[in-house]
């Protein structure tokens, strides 16, 4: 059975930017959402067959191969400029949820005006500005953080596998950031390096491709520490002043 693999010249022209889905042809669920223009949608397919490194989402592609199958290619909408592609690619992601995706990371400007409960959002728009004093790294934890999750496990996700320099040994605090909220501060003790063996543990705290996955596994690290009890005044005020606009990175310092 042929493929298409390749849009006409006169159909691209017509396309512009677009924002497309890759769904397993099995369970008619959208396991890739992306944006593109040009060939783009048919770039995953073509690195399947062709390159040999592994990742989620070409992974997919592979085991679907392997059984004579293909991921059905769809267009969600075209004719758009790049930024109206990056905004509807970030709210299909935020709805279907990166746990159901082969998507490494959350869409453009996901932290800061993604998927929020009604009470999130009021406390966005109504939190007063931190103003931190104190030499604290900002931890953003939105892959991670889960709704009523408790405050032990609130802790183990905050201290993390992170990759992080000698920069660290400057910060006192670890602020806990969700959505671009501080929802709890750690006094840090030390720091510890770690080692994942996991590969599938990794995903999780890396935002990146799986190929990238040995490289990142060096030099990770996670802190030791407690509820810093004096600094609570912090919890509930946004870090919006403290962000920069389209970073990935979760670390951020302040004051080290």
């Amino acid at each position: 059975m042929s493929h298409t693999q390749e849009f006409p010249r006169f159909v691209i022209e017509k396309l512009d930017y677009y924002v497309y889905l890759l769904i397993d042809p099995e369970t008619n669920q959208v396991f890739y959402v992306g944006k593109g223009v040009g060939n783009r949608i048919f770039a995953h397919i073509n690195a399947a067959i062709s390159d040999a490194l592994p990742g989620d989402k070409l992974d997919k592609i592979r085991s679907l191969q392997a059984r004579g199958l293909e991921p059905a290619h769809i267009i969600h909408r075209h004719g758009l400029t790049e930024k109206e592609a990056f905004e509807i690619e970030a709210a299909l992601i935020d709805f279907i949820g990166l746990s159901g995706l082969t998507n490494q990371v959350q869409g453009f400007n996901s932290d800061d005006r993604g998927r929020m409960t009604v009470a999130e959002v009021i406390a966005k728009y109504e939190a007063p500005p931190a103003e931190i004093n104190e030499p604290v790294i900002l931890i953003t934890i939105n892959r991670l953080y889960r709704r009523g999750m408790s405050g032990e496990e609130l802790y183990e996700m905050t201290r993390g596998k992170w990759a992080i320099g000698p920069r660290r040994d400057k910060a006192k605090y670890a602020f806990a950031v969700y959505k671009g909220i501080i929802r709890e501060v750690y006094e840090i003790d030390r720091w510890l390096p770690i080692r994942i063996d996991d590969k599938e543990a990794l995903r999780k705290w890396l935002p990146v491709e799986e190929k990238d996955a040995e490289v990142k596994l060096k030099n990770r690290w996670q802190f030791e520490g407690k509820v810093a009890r004096d600094l609570q005044h912090y919890v509930g005020a946004s870090t919006e002043n403290y962000s920069v606009v389209g970073a990935q990175n979760p670390i951020r310092y302040v004051n080290c």
